[in-house]
Parts: C-alpha cells; structure tokens; sequence
C-alpha cells in the first residue's frame, strides 16, 4: 500500500518513476552504469549482490524483481535465498563468499566495516575495483530498498519476475525515457 498520497493505493516502482521522473531519470542512469557497465564483476553477480543486499533488507520489491533478473542470467535463485539466510551454509563459490560477507557488513553495519573486511575480499582473489563495484551496488540497492520501502511500492510475484526477466533483457536503460 502507497504511503504517498501521490501514488496509486497499490504502487510498484514504476509508479514511483512515473510521479517523480526528475528523480528517476538519473537513478536509472546510475543503475545502468552500476550493474550493466564495465567491471571484474559479471552481470549476473552484480544482480546477485544487488538481489542479496536487497534480502537482507528484507525488501520485497528489489529482492524479487533482482533475484529474477539474477535467475534469469544463469544464477540460481535459491542460492541467492541461501545466501541471506546463512552465508556460510549456502552453496556459493568459496571466492564470492567474501564479497557477500562485505556487502552484508556494509548494509547492516556500515560504520562498521574495517581494513580487514577490505583485506579478506582481495585475499579471495578480488581487486580494489571489483570491491569497489560490490560497494556500489550495495549503495545502490540500499538507496533503491529505502525509495521503494519508504514509498510503499511492492508487487506480486509475477509482476517481479516479469520485471526481473525484462531487466536482465533489456537493463536499465529500457526504463530510462520514463517521464
């Protein structure tokens, strides 16, 4: 249900873009450079973290549509289901592990995260710039589960797959002459 009396009573994100355009345009912009431009990071990582970061916010909205996306470019969405239930428990690559401990620390603890956080990531083989690119789509699925939980937008499961098979389709960009 809308908390915005802007907003239809049952709002998805696209109605949020649609009343607040000046806002999405340059969101999208900024999720399409993120999760579909260059970086170490795979695409269908990128929508696991994001997805991953979105579950442990318990964001209904982003975790579903971003867990489609993610299912929808080769990556199972149980394991990302795993992942936010019990990291170490989960069946995922001993490598990404780290990146998922790192993105978890920085949404539920932020001022938390130290040195040594950065320091097991790289010594699971990753980069500063693959931890930067983990970082920021941390930041952004935090911004997005914030703007979307705090507007009151959700949707069924079926409008999140589908919304999540269009993203992994088409990215961001498709969404990006919303007015």
């Amino acid at each position: 249900m809308a908390h915005l009396n802007t907003l239809p009573e049952k709002s998805t994100l696209l109605d949020v873009f649609s009343a607040y355009p000046a806002l999405a345009k340059p969101a999208l912009v900024l999720c399409q450079h993120i999760l579909r431009g260059p970086s170490e990071l795979s695409i269908s990582q990128r929508e696991f973290l994001f997805a991953f970061g979105s579950g442990i916010n318990a964001c209904n909205f982003c975790y579903g549509s971003h867990t489609a996306a993610a299912s929808a470019l080769g990556m199972d969405g149980d394991l990302i289901r795993a992942a936010v239930a019990d990291i170490e428990q989960a069946s995922v690559d001993e490598e990404f592990k780290p990146l998922l401990r790192y993105v978890k620390k920085l949404t539920e603890t932020p001022s938390q995260i130290v040195k040594a956080d950065a320091d097991a990531v790289r010594a699971a083989g990753w980069s500063d710039d693959a931890l930067h690119d983990a970082i920021a789509v941390c930041a952004l699925n935090n911004f997005f589960n914030r703007w979307v939980d705090g507007c009151g937008a959700d949707a069924d499961d079926d409008f999140l797959a589908k919304a999540g098979n269009m993203l992994a389709e088409n990215g961001y960009e498709i969404f990006s002459s919303t007015e």
